[in-house]
């Protein structure tokens, strides 16, 4: 059986650090950003009907690689409630519960690895403070009544 792991916190949390250090273990990440890289989209937001579109096709690799029992990483934000339990609705009828790995990282260093981003590659996306920012305070945190979680770091109060 494939292990899932769904990577999950706001823009500048180390999500796509930890993911990449899984995908050299031996996952194959999939990544929302990196696919609208590689389409050409050097700006954030991705226009909505292409990032349905770049979703859905991410989706359809999910569920093959999955069937094929091939371990995968999703190096989405997940950054909201919603999002995490289409995906375990989409994984259960596989037989897969996803794990989250959540990285609890503060505001202040979420927005400083954002400000400091060289914009080179696929998660290096340039996002304004203020974008950034509603990013951060939009974001809703997992909890452990969602399935398997696994929280790195904490934040400060």
């Amino acid at each position: 059986m494939s292990r899932v792991v769904m990577m999950c916190g706001p823009a500048g949390a180390g999500k796509s650090t930890i993911a990449r250090r899984l995908e050299r273990a031996g996952m194959t990440r999939l990544s929302l950003d990196s696919e609208a890289w590689r389409r050409g989209i050097r700006t954030m937001p991705i226009p909505n009907q292409l990032r349905d579109e770049i979703e859905q096709e991410l989706r359809a690799r999910l569920v093959d690689l999955v069937a094929r029992g091939i371990d995968v990483v999703l190096d989405f934000s997940f950054w909201s409630r919603r999002a995490r339990m289409e995906y375990r609705d989409l994984l259960r009828p596989l037989g897969v519960e996803p794990e989250t790995i959540y990285l609890a990282t503060t505001r202040a260093v979420a927005l400083e690895r954002v400000s400091a981003r060289e914009r080179g590659h696929s998660e290096d996306y340039p996002l304004s403070a203020e974008l950034a920012g509603l990013y951060f305070d939009h974001f809703e945190p997992p909890s452990a009544d969602e399935g398997p979680l696994t929280i790195v770091g904490e934040p400060d109060s």
